[in-house]
C-alpha cells in the first residue's frame, strides 16, 4: 500500500485529530481571553458543536484584539502638557466635579487634554463638504484622510478631484479607507484614487486570497478624519458619501455631524492618523510636515480619546461609564445604534435615580433593521428607570454626540454598541467648555422639535410577535 493509499484510508482520522486540536486551541483562547462569563460559554458550545466550522466561527467573530503598538513619533519629547487646572470658566458654578471625568479618561486614554482649542458644529454634508473640500484645496504641505466609508459617488469624486489637484501641486497626501469600506460602493473608490495616482491604503483587507487574515474580518476602522498642514482638522461621525448632503437628491439620505477644529488638540488626531497608517503601510510620518507646532486658537479643553481592539481597548466604555458617574444635572445622548451592554445600562439607570435628566434620542427609522429590533428589546431596561428616549423623524440621523451638565462634550464616531466599543477603530474628542456645550446642547433640542418621546407602555404593548423577534435580534446585539 503506497502513500496516497494510506492517505485515503486514514484522512477521516486526520481530519477528526485536528477537529479536536482546532476546537481545544479555540476554547483555551475562549476561556483565558473572554471577560463574559456568558460569552465563553456560548462559544465553547459553538465549537464543539459545530465541527470545524465553530473554530473557524470564532477565529472570525469571537477574537476582538490585535496585537498593535503604538509608533513612537519624534513629537513625543514635546507633547507632554500638564492636565488644565480650571476645566470650566469661572462664572460656571458647579463645573468642578467633571475634573473626575478627567482623571478617569487621563488613566485609560495616552493623550493629555489640552487648551486653546476652537471646536465648530458642521451640519450634514451640505455644510461639512463644502469645508472640507476647500480646505483640501488650500493646503499646502500635508494631507491626512481617513474614511470608514468613502464612496464613488458624486461627492466622492469630488474629493478625489481636489486630493489629485493636491498631489500635483506638491503636497504629501495619504488618504486611509477601511477595507469593509470600500464595498459600499461599486466600483470602489480605491480604482480613481490608484488612477489619480493619490497615495491610499486599505485598513486590514480581506480577501479568499488572504484566509489567514479571518481572525481581523470583525475588526474594522471606523474612525474618521481629515487634517490639512496639521492645522486644521475636521473629525466626527461623517463618511463621505453622497448622501450626507441634504439639498442634493439622494435616495438614502442621512443627517450627520461633523466638526472643524483648530488648536494643540490637532496634533493628537494627527498621531493617531500616522500611527493607523504606519500599521497599515509601514511608513512613519513625522516631523513638521506632519507635526508642525500648534497655537491656541479658542477656549475648548479638548483631548482625542483613541479606542479599538488594541492597546486603546474599551478606553470609550470607559469614558461613557465615567461621565454618567459623575452627570449632576443632565445627559443628553444622541446616537444612530443604542445598544449598550449591563454596565452602561446600569449607569444610565443609576444617574436617572440619582434625578439627573437622561435623554436618549435615536431615529425613529434605523437603516438597519435588525439593529433597530434589538434596541428596542433594550428600551424597557431604561425608561423603567426615569430615563426617557426620544425617536426623530426620517431622513436617518447617524449623528453621535453626548452633553453632560452642559459643560462636558463626548464627539467623534462611536455608537453606543459593542460593534464600537469593543471591535471598531473609534476616534472620539473629549471637550469641556460650557460655550461649546452649549451650541451642541441646541443642536440637540432643535432635533427634539420634531421628536416624539416613547412611553414605558409603548415598549410594554408591543405584540408577542415583535417582542419575540426583537428579543432573537438582541441576542445578535455584540455582532449588529
Amino acid at each position: 500500500m503506497n502513500w496516497l493509499d494510506r492517505l485515503a484510508q486514514y484522512w477521516p482520522h486526520f481530519a477528526a485529530g485536528f477537529d479536536v486540536i482546532a476546537c481545544a486551541l479555540a476554547s483555551s483562547h475562549a476561556v483565558l481571553h473572554k471577560r463574559d462569563t456568558r460569552a465563553a460559554t456560548i462559544w465553547i458550545g459553538v465549537i464543539w458543536t459545530l465541527p470545524a466550522l465553530g473554530p473557524l466561527l470564532y477565529l472570525a467573530l469571537g477574537v476582538n484584539r490585535i496585537r498593535r503598538h503604538a509608533i513612537q513619533l519624534g513629537m513625543h519629547k514635546n507633547f507632554s502638557r500638564p492636565v488644565p487646572e480650571n476645566l470650566g470658566e469661572t462664572e460656571h458654578d458647579g463645573a468642578e466635579h467633571l475634573k473626575h471625568i478627567a482623571q478617569v479618561v487621563s488613566r485609560v486614554a495616552t493623550q493629555p487634554l489640552t487648551s486653546g482649542n476652537q471646536i465648530v458644529g458642521l451640519i450634514n454634508g451640505d455644510e461639512a463638504f463644502p469645508a472640507m473640500l476647500t480646505a483640501i484645496e488650500s493646503a499646502k504641505t500635508s494631507i491626512a484622510l481617513c474614511s470608514y466609508i468613502f464612496d464613488n459617488d458624486v461627492s466622492g469624486m469630488k474629493f478625489v478631484a481636489a486630493l489629485a489637484n493636491a498631489v500635483q501641486r506638491g503636497v504629501a497626501v495619504r488618504v486611509l479607507v477601511d477595507a469593509a469600506g470600500t464595498r459600499y460602493s461599486f466600483p470602489p473608490i480605491t480604482w480613481k484614487l490608484r488612477h489619480a495616482q493619490i497615495p491610499f491604503a486599505k485598513f486590514l483587507p480581506t480577501s479568499l486570497l488572504t484566509p489567514w487574515r479571518v481572525a481581523t474580518i470583525n475588526l474594522r476602522n471606523h474612525r474618521k478624519s481629515l487634517i490639512i498642514d496639521g492645522q486644521i482638522a475636521f473629525t466626527g461621525g461623517m463618511n463621505i458619501r453622497q448622501g450626507n448632503i441634504l439639498n442634493s437628491s439622494t435616495k438614502h439620505p442621512v443627517q450627520d455631524l461633523h466638526f472643524r477644529v483648530t488648536g494643540p488638540v490637532i496634533t493628537e488626531l494627527q498621531e493617531v492618523f500616522a500611527n493607523d497608517w504606519a500599521f497599515t503601510t509601514g511608513e512613519v510620518l513625522d516631523g513638521e510636515t506632519w507635526f508642525p507646532p500648534q497655537t491656541e486658537t479658542g477656549n475648548v479643553i479638548a483631548r482625542a480619546v483613541p479606542d479599538g481592539p488594541d492597546a486603546d481597548f474599551e478606553n470609550a466604555r470607559w469614558t461613557l461609564l465615567a461621565a454618567l458617574a459623575e452627570a449632576q444635572t443632565s445627559v443628553k445622548i444622541l446616537t444612530p445604534y443604542f445598544l449598550p451592554d449591563n454596565a452602561l445600562i446600569t449607569a444610565l439607570n443609576l444617574a436617572a435615580l440619582r434625578g439627573v435628566r437622561v435623554d436618549i434620542i435615536l431615529p425613529v427609522k434605523n437603516n438597519l433593521p435588525f439593529v433597530h429590533w434589538a434596541s428596542r428589546a433594550l428600551w424597557w431596561q431604561v425608561l423603567e428607570r426615569g430615563c426617557h428616549i426620544w425617536l426623530t423623524p426620517p431622513p436617518f440621523d447617524h449623528s453621535k454626540l453626548m452633553v453632560v451638565d452642559s459643560h462636558w462634550v463626548l464627539l467623534g464616531s462611536a455608537n453606543w454598541d459593542a460593534r464600537s466599543l469593543r471591535l471598531n477603530f473609534e476616534l472620539n474628542v473629549e471637550c469641556y467648555g460650557t460655550e461649546f456645550a452649549q451650541k451642541m446642547e441646541t443642536v440637540i433640542a432643535n432635533k427634539l422639535v420634531h421628536a416624539r418621546e416613547v412611553k414605558q407602555s409603548e415598549a410594554d404593548n408591543r405584540s408577542l410577535p415583535e417582542k419575540l423577534r426583537d428579543g432573537v435580534a438582541r441576542l445578535f446585539s455584540p455582532y449588529l
